[in-house]
């Protein structure tokens, strides 16, 4: 009986060893083929075998997920889908790749509205030209105890902009946001003031890819991107708060 426990953790170990070989095998091919017959695919910076057999995800540009075969000859551009969880597998890792420490937001760039105790946290980007953010703010009235940090995130156009930089040189810059997005009330024009702060937030929201306003993240660095309602941004702070 001992002899055959040794020779089964022998094999084993032997097939885990001809496995990690294999697959150092096929992400060295990966790599080589890719890399030579589609030259203008950004640079591999991982390859690793997805839930899908035979199926391998390379990632590039620090969030972009593409995936091959083992030797590179198929290079596939979409989501995968695992029909019996009902989950979109590509989606969630790029939430993994791409979540944001809450801890880590450039608060110092934001304004912040508080209400009720405030304990509760919520980091919110978001555009004044955005239909969604309007709907979404008009809801958000609904929310109590909850400190908001704004971020103005104008990448709508230059309009977008215009309306940003306003707001941000305003002096109470909560309450000509909220008079604006909630109650249509004109934004007062004419103030000057620094407004880098902008720029360094389309700039962060570039490398974090928030691609759409509005986008929430919580302070247990959950990201939820959309109008949600304000139910679920109350699920949500309840979630973080645990």
């Amino acid at each position: 009986m001992m002899i055959f426990k040794r020779l089964m953790l022998a094999l084993a170990a032997a097939t885990g060893l001809a496995m990690a070989t294999g697959a150092l095998a096929d992400e060295a091919a990966i790599r080589k083929n890719l890399a030579e017959r589609l030259p203008r695919l950004p640079a591999i910076e991982e390859v690793t075998a997805s839930p899908v057999p035979g199926l391998y995800e390379i990632r590039v540009n620090g969030s972009e997920i593409f995936y091959t075969d083992a030797q590179g000859n198929f290079l596939i551009q979409g989501n995968v889908i695992d029909t019996k969880a009902q989950r979109d597998l590509t989606e969630e890792r790029i939430a993994r790749l791409t979540a944001v420490a809450f801890d880590a937001l450039p608060i110092k760039d934001s304004f912040t509205i508080v209400r009720g105790n405030g304990k509760r946290k919520v980091a919110v980007f978001e555009d004044p030209n955005c239909g969604y953010c309007k709907r979404f703010e008009r809801d958000l009235q609904n929310v109590d105890n909850v400190t908001i940090h704004m971020f103005l995130y104008p990448i709508l156009g230059q309009d977008s902009a215009d309306k940003s930089r306003a707001i941000w040189c305003a002096k109470d810059k909560a309450k000509v946001w909220q008079d604006y997005m909630v109650r249509d009330t004109a934004i007062p024009q004419g103030a000057n003031c620094d407004v880098s702060a902008l720029a360094r937030n389309v700039e962060f929201g570039r490398k974090y890819k928030i691609t759409g306003t509005p986008t929430l993240i919580f302070a247990d660095g959950a990201r939820v991107p959309g109008a949600i309602s304000s139910a679920q941004v109350e699920q949500l702070l309840s979630a973080a708060s645990k």
